[in-house]
């Protein structure tokens, strides 16, 4: 189950919430020339999903533990939503990548850590690929794919970390799934359509749900630029069909409990972060 936010945190994000958020001018042409866009020129974003996962389902598929994943932390393994990425999408359902050449520096959020390491860890002991086409960290690649698209709201690697943070506490879905009586369980089910229902009625939008063998995967809530709430549907007709993705949740899906994994063999998996 979630626990309360820790005060202090809450106290220092509000003193900075969305300091990074504010438009600022038109950035150079030459900016918006796509590195992982094979050369052709992407154009400006037209809105953000904060994409969540549920640990409990990712951690299901670790086999073997490493130090960098949160599936292997035995009883402190999150039992929250934790942070996939903010990322920049179009209306029409594709999306920019790697829109720079803007490389992550840890010594960019080295201030963010202990927040990122509770509420954005990575699930997994892959390396994940960058921009560049080598391999690096799951913030690095969730930085310099997705962060790196965000002009003109967000700028700067700092300001993508703490600005995704500040809207993941403010829409807090494990708390709402936890009081609506949608907790943790390797034994129950829940109705889809009052996941939806309980989301829907605390944030006034529809979410975009994408589950695995029948449970929760990872849960989208999608913002308009200022980063006010809107429904994730791409299109009028999609209204329906949209709070799962490619029809992969039955009526009845899972929240499983994450199982600490400490017990297996110390090996790094060939799981990759997505």
């Amino acid at each position: 189950m979630s626990s309360p936010l820790p005060r202090l945190l809450c106290l220092f994000l509000a003193l900075v919430v969305f300091a990074g958020t504010t438009p600022s001018p038109a950035i150079a042409a030459d900016e918006l020339e796509r590195g992982g866009g094979g050369g052709v020129r992407q154009r400006e974003f037209d809105y953000f999903a904060l994409a969540l996962q549920w640990p409990g389902t990712f951690c299901q598929r670790t086999r073997y533990c490493c130090s960098s994943n949160a599936c292997c932390r035995g009883s402190n393994s999150p039992a929250i939503f934790t942070i996939h990425g903010l990322w920049p999408d179009y209306n029409d359902g594709t999306w920019p990548a790697c829109c720079t050449k803007s490389r992550f520096d840890p010594k960019e959020i080295s201030t963010l850590n202990s927040a990122l390491e509770q509420y954005w860890p990575s699930l997994s002991c892959g390396s994940p690929s960058s921009c560049s086409g080598g391999k690096g960290s799951f913030w690095a690649h969730e930085w310099e794919k997705h962060g790196t698209c965000s002009s003109p709201v967000v700028n700067n690697e700092y300001d993508y970390f703490l600005t995704t943070l500040n809207v993941y506490f403010k829409y807090n879905v494990t708390q709402v799934l936890n009081e609506a009586g949608y907790v943790p369980s390797n034994t129950e089910k829940y109705p889809l359509g009052g996941i939806i229902s309980a989301i829907e009625n605390a944030f006034h939008i529809s979410p975009l749900i994408v589950c695995s063998k029948g449970s929760v995967e990872e849960l989208r809530l999608c913002f308009y630029k200022d980063f006010t709430p809107r429904d994730c549907a791409i299109k009028p007709d999609a209204k329906i069909d949209m709070v799962t993705k490619k029809g992969s949740c039955p009526k009845y899906v899972s929240l499983p409990e994450s199982i600490g994994r400490d017990g297996l063999k110390s090996q790094v998996s060939n799981d990759a972060a997505l």
